[in-house]
């Protein structure tokens, strides 16, 4: 008796693993991130330049009136 259930119970635990899916792959998705090249300086810092620029050459006189 112990013969035939230790058997049922071999077949059993080896017909779940038979009968278990088979590998899972799982691929991961590489996201692509387009970069900004190094040489674009961007508007605000011309801006600044032109400004500056502006203040210094364009700036009021010291000129009293009389």
């Amino acid at each position: 008796m112990k013969k035939l259930i230790a058997s049922v119970m071999a077949l059993t635990l080896g017909a779940s693993a038979a009968m278990a899916g088979g590998p899972v792959v799982v691929e991961e998705e590489v996201e692509v991130v387009a970069e900004k090249s190094g040489s674009s300086v961007g508007i605000l810092p011309i801006i600044l330049v032109t400004v500056a620029l502006c203040a210094a050459l364009c700036g009021g006189s010291d000129d009293s009136e009389q």
